[in-house]
């Protein structure tokens, strides 16, 4: 995978729609982008809410285990 800052807009939204379709399907990955631009809020604040209660094991084993399923 390229370095970001070699990545265009283009090539992003590409990979990421890709990637969205990828682990959603076609339908949830364009309800997933609908809901995404109907509700205004602030995507770092709700990760920061979502791992709030998350205890430092538990995150670390979940990201491990995401790291094994998901090689570079």
């Amino acid at each position: 995978m390229k370095a970001m800052s070699d990545t265009s807009t283009a090539e992003i939204m590409d990979i990421g729609i890709n990637c969205l379709i990828e682990k959603l399907g076609t339908i949830e990955a364009e309800h997933f982008i609908s809901v995404l631009l109907r509700e205004k809020s602030d995507y770092t604040k709700w990760r920061q809410r979502y791992f709030a209660d998350a205890q430092p094991d538990e995150f670390h084993d979940a990201a491990v285990a995401y790291g094994k399923a998901n090689p570079l």
